[in-house]
């Protein structure tokens, strides 16, 4: 009788141990199905908001974008990206704000076609969470930058993060109107990439 009682017990505890291994042998193989390297589709959504005190502010995002991202499974901090977005593209649904953006005022489209960001460092944060660190330039000015990363979704061949983060005006020569407007830009990206 002791004896059944001490095989179920350890029935049971085999059993308790498998299934709380389970997710963590599921989440092997999904970091196995992400590796790889993927193109930013232009179906993402990179906007942007600036408040403005006493509420309001401005909100939008950018049309055209373009980058590329490889997932190191075995070492996320071996992932790398690289971004661009073209500020010609900005989108606030007014254009006298759009106008202003585009200005030499702003982004100074004319002269600084592109805003780029590279990777330097990437942490994994969680299991689907990581910190994204690297160089932002913008108007010809360079600065470090950071993004916290959430994988959102994942199939065979593509893949969604939302990404967040903030932005300091000033850094970039763009702090125009402060402080009545923010010198935070804060950043809610949707990035979706297909495996290239």
């Amino acid at each position: 009788m002791m004896t059944n009682t001490l095989i179920s017990t350890a029935m049971r505890v085999g059993l308790i141990a498998t299934l709380a291994y389970a997710p963590l042998a599921a989440q092997a193989d999904t970091l196995a199905e992400v590796a790889g390297r993927y193109k930013i589709q232009s179906s993402s959504r990179v906007g942007f908001t600036v408040s403005q005190v006493g509420g309001g502010g401005i909100t939008g995002d950018f049309k055209k974008f373009s980058g590329v991202f490889s997932l190191d499974n075995s070492n996320i901090g071996r992932s790398v990206i690289d971004f661009t977005l073209y500020p010609e593209s900005v989108s606030t649904g007014q254009a006298r704000v759009e106008n202003f953006l585009r200005s030499d005022a702003v982004f100074d489209s004319a002269n600084f076609p592109t805003i780029t960001f590279k990777s330097t460092q990437i942490t994994q944060t969680s299991p689907d969470t990581a910190e994204v660190a690297g160089i932002l330039t913008a108007r010809g000015k360079s600065g470090p930058a950071s993004f916290q990363a959430n994988l959102a979704d994942h199939g065979k061949n593509s893949i969604t993060f939302r990404v967040q983060g903030k932005i300091m005006r000033s850094r970039y020569g763009m702090d125009v109107g402060t402080p009545i407007y923010s010198n935070v830009v804060q950043f809610d990206m949707t990035i979706r990439g297909q495996r290239s």
